[in-house]
């Protein structure tokens, strides 16, 4: 079906039907995702034998280069292979390494996770980008769309995030797998969803039109032609090249160190030489999206203990008195079943708000997404006095404080790349969003950092005295979020004089 994009835009009702077979496509990678993602701190514990210390370090690099890498993958996907090609080559790589993993887990650890990372970069930019190409610049209906794009991914973090890491500890199906064969089903139900993902993406294409089409190399005549072949296998290639050295880079730690500590700071020096070129108006808002951009690494550093500290508190410290439920699953996709409850509800009350004129500036809203941040935090430093002598605490008061964290992120993510957008000028808009990406990463790897500060203080002490150490780094944590809000809701009359006429 050869549509135009006029034909794809001019749809009736809230959503072009395009909109849904992209969902399913999302929602199973995302399923893949955060079902390995879920798994990692615990397997590296349970199975590798590394110690918790360790295991945070190793999850803190793995989640940076994935961000990281999103920003590579986006750009040869701008550049060279197009949307389409550059999801699918992303989701045959997470395939790859899902395999690798499900074949021989123990082994190949970091081969499969490096596969993931490259193909989780070349996956995970493109997609939400031909979701917004389905809608006319201005449309009304575009934030419907992603609101149900976002439903999507939550779907599959929520599905994924609880079932894999069920299934490789044996809380689900123990009867019908052997006990040394479970890791290996939940590595390989990673791969089935991902496959069902590109299988759903290939006939999804038919109705795209020219959506996320290869780029075209414009000709001295003005006419357009195919780019050589080269190109896109020469990216194939580089690709490949870089699993080697991502394995070498997550596996020991302090290369991950020098990677971080070299490229921020070599980013913001080009982004200030590039701030010498624009105007006094421009360079204001770049310095606003700059202010965003730092708090965004406090906020992720923070909030992503769930795949660190959290998941090894919610092996030790958790019992099951919330319906049975495991513990690391309800860790793992607990933030993603409130999300799907609460975006719409918040998408409404910004709505009530706004008519009455008073609905909170970007930079409040900022602001309170961290103050939630740190009352959860807070509630999780309160499970320590429902614990029993042995160091085992409540899963319900566990899982009240994800549904005040979810708050917090409903407050601060949905807003970043938009605002990321408005205050940059149209020639950085690309490097804007790659720096958004690359704070991402700091986040992620902050949170290795932090989780693994807890896991060294708490090394040789019994349950209940683990349980007293990380819940007393929660109350930091809580802390050091409230404090963060109150700072950038303080300095929000400064930051809105930079953002000018942007809110």
């Amino acid at each position: 079906m050869n549509l135009t994009l006029e034909q794809i835009q001019d749809f009736k009702g809230k959503y072009p039907k395009q909109i849904w077979s992209l969902f399913f496509s999302e929602m199973w990678e995302r399923f893949c995702f955060y079902g390995m993602r879920g798994m990692l701190v615990f397997f590296m514990i349970s199975q590798l034998k590394f110690d918790d210390e360790q295991a945070n370090l190793q999850y803190g690099a793995t989640q940076a280069f994935v961000y990281a890498f999103t920003f590579v993958g986006g750009l040869f996907a701008d550049k060279i292979l197009g949307f389409r090609k550059s999801l699918f080559w992303g989701g045959l790589l997470m395939i790859v390494g899902s395999l690798i993993l499900a074949t021989n887990p123990h082994d190949y650890f970091f081969l499969g996770i490096s596969f993931t990372v490259v193909g989780t970069g070349f996956f995970k930019p493109n997609i939400s980008t031909m979701v917004g190409k389905l809608y006319k610049s201005g449309d009304s209906r575009t934030d419907a769309g992603f609101s149900l794009f976002y439903a999507g991914i939550n779907l599959g973090a929520l599905l994924g995030g609880y079932l894999c890491i069920a299934i490789g500890k044996g809380e689900m199906l123990s009867g019908l797998i052997p006990e040394h064969k479970r890791w290996n089903v939940a590595f390989g139900l990673a791969a089935i969803v991902m496959v069902i993902s590109l299988v759903n993406f290939i006939f999804t294409q038919r109705q795209l039109g020219p959506i996320g089409l290869q780029p075209q190399r414009l000709n001295a005549d003005g006419t357009f032609s195919a780019l050589a072949k080269w190109n896109e296998y020469s990216v194939y290639i580089l690709s490949l090249i870089f699993v080697p050295l991502i394995m070498i880079m997550v596996s020991v730690p302090q290369y991950t160190d020098y990677f971080m500590w070299t490229v921020g700071p070599l980013t913001l020096i080009y982004l200030f030489y590039e701030m010498t070129k624009v105007t006094s108006s421009e360079r204001n808002k770049l310095w606003a999206a700059l202010v965003f951009i730092i708090f965004s690494i406090v906020f992720w550093g923070i909030y992503e203990q769930s795949g660190g500290s959290l998941s090894i508190f919610a092996a030790n410290n958790l019992n099951k008195d919330l319906l049975g439920l495991d513990p690391n699953g309800v860790n793992n996709s607990g933030g993603a079943f409130f999300i799907i409850f609460l975006a719409p509800i918040v998408g409404l009350l910004w709505i009530w708000l706004s008519k009455r004129k008073l609905e909170p500036n970007t930079l409040i809203k900022f602001g309170l997404g961290f103050i939630f941040l740190g009352l959860g935090y807070y509630v999780l430093f309160a499970t320590k006095f429902f614990a029993t002598l042995q160091g085992i605490t409540s899963l319900n008061i566990f899982t009240i404080a994800l549904l005040v964290i979810t708050f917090g992120e409903l407050c601060l993510s949905p807003i970043g790349l938009s605002i990321m957008t408005k205050l940059s000028t149209e020639k950085l808009q690309g490097m804007m969003m790659g720096m958004w990406f690359l704070a991402s990463a700091y986040g992620q790897y902050v949170a290795g950092q932090i989780g693994a500060g807890m896991a060294k203080v708490k090394t040789g002490a019994n349950n209940y005295d683990a349980l007293i150490t990380y819940t007393d780094g929660y109350k930091q944590l809580g802390l050091y979020a409230l404090i963060a809000g109150v700072v950038l809701i303080l300095i929000s009359p400064l930051v809105k004089k930079l953002m000018q006429e942007v809110r």
